[in-house]
């Protein structure tokens, strides 16, 4: 199922946004249950600027965090185990109180933030939820301070810059709209440069399961397509940069070395390394352009790959 990798995909994404404000563990174990916690942050007190750039987000992480984000809606089970996940921790946390004898601070303690892409009314009944009365907090529903736990529900929050970090943890439209939000964003931001990293990390998860099974679900396909279509602007804006600074001979270079890019790392996760008869035939995969070849390196196994495209060289 697709939910793995896009679940692995976020605990990634998250960690590479929050690492520069504290400490982040993935899959923590916790090993009285048998379980793993998806993330665990810890902030640092020297983050104010990166944490102020990431709107929403980085205003999660003034305090340590949970994060537990689920690609298709959490059930009312996968609710109960995240606070599971929590209350154990927090109970590792006061026994660690008692044998130190240190001072006790509640506000310190870390709080849980469920993400899930959408939610109904009735389950959110269920938990006895509160929405957060700001307009900048619609979305975000609270069990209680107590219970230091909270649901966000992605395909709520409000479509602003301030939630762009988290919508893009979204699915379907909502997730490709703030692609398209990313992409769009100042060439001075210095988060933009993701835009294509995102292009080949998605395209190159997705690629496991194309790997193993005929059909993608119908939200990764328009995914697929929505990112492969940005990186064709991308490499338009590219040559067209070069245009306009008379830098044609560059401009070529640049264009090459991130196409080789996208299709190197699309051969290491699914075939795990590029040998030699792989390296071969890269250049003539580069003939074609990326709307053409993406499809084929997704779809078509190793030998396919490489009986396809050696008749090409020869």
């Amino acid at each position: 199922m697709t939910r793995f990798i896009h679940d692995q995909f976020a605990k990634q994404y998250l960690s590479e946004l929050l690492s520069p404000l504290g400490t982040v563990e993935i899959g923590k174990e916790i090993h009285s249950e048998g379980r793993q916690i998806d993330l665990l942050f810890t902030p640092s007190a020297s983050a104010s600027d990166r944490r102020k750039s990431l709107g929403l987000l980085g205003r999660l992480t003034t305090t340590p965090a949970l994060f537990e984000p689920f690609r298709n809606p959490a059930t009312q089970s996968d609710i109960r185990t995240c606070m599971m996940k929590l209350f154990v921790i927090l109970s590792e946390l006061e026994r660690e109180v008692k044998r130190t004898k240190i001072s006790f601070d509640e506000n310190a303690l870390p709080q849980l933030w469920i993400l899930t892409p959408t939610a109904s009314a009735n389950f959110l009944q269920g938990f006895s939820t509160t929405s957060l009365p700001n307009v900048e907090k619609q979305g975000i529903y609270s069990l209680g301070t107590s219970l230091r736990t909270a649901i966000i529900v992605i395909h709520q929050l409000p479509r602003t810059p301030d939630t762009l970090w988290l919508r893009l943890l979204g699915r379907g439209n909502v997730q490709k709209q703030a692609v398209r939000e990313l992409e769009a964003l100042p060439r001075e931001n210095r988060l933009r440069g993701s835009v294509i990293e995102l292009v080949k990390e998605l395209i190159s998860l997705l690629a496991k399961r194309q790997n193993k099974e005929q059909d993608l679900d119908p939200d990764d396909e328009e995914l697929i397509m929505t990112l492969t279509q940005m990186y064709e602007e991308a490499m338009a804006e590219i040559r067209q940069q070069a245009k306009e600074e008379g830098r044609q001979e560059g401009r070529g270079e640049g264009e090459k070395e991130a196409t080789r890019r996208l299709i190197e790392n699309i051969f290491r996760v699914r075939f795990e390394e590029i040998d030699e008869e792989l390296v071969t035939i890269i250049e003539s995969i580069m003939q074609l352009s990326s709307e053409e070849f993406t499809p084929l390196l997704l779809q078509l196994s190793r030998e396919e790959l490489i009986q396809r495209f050696r008749k090409i060289e020869e």
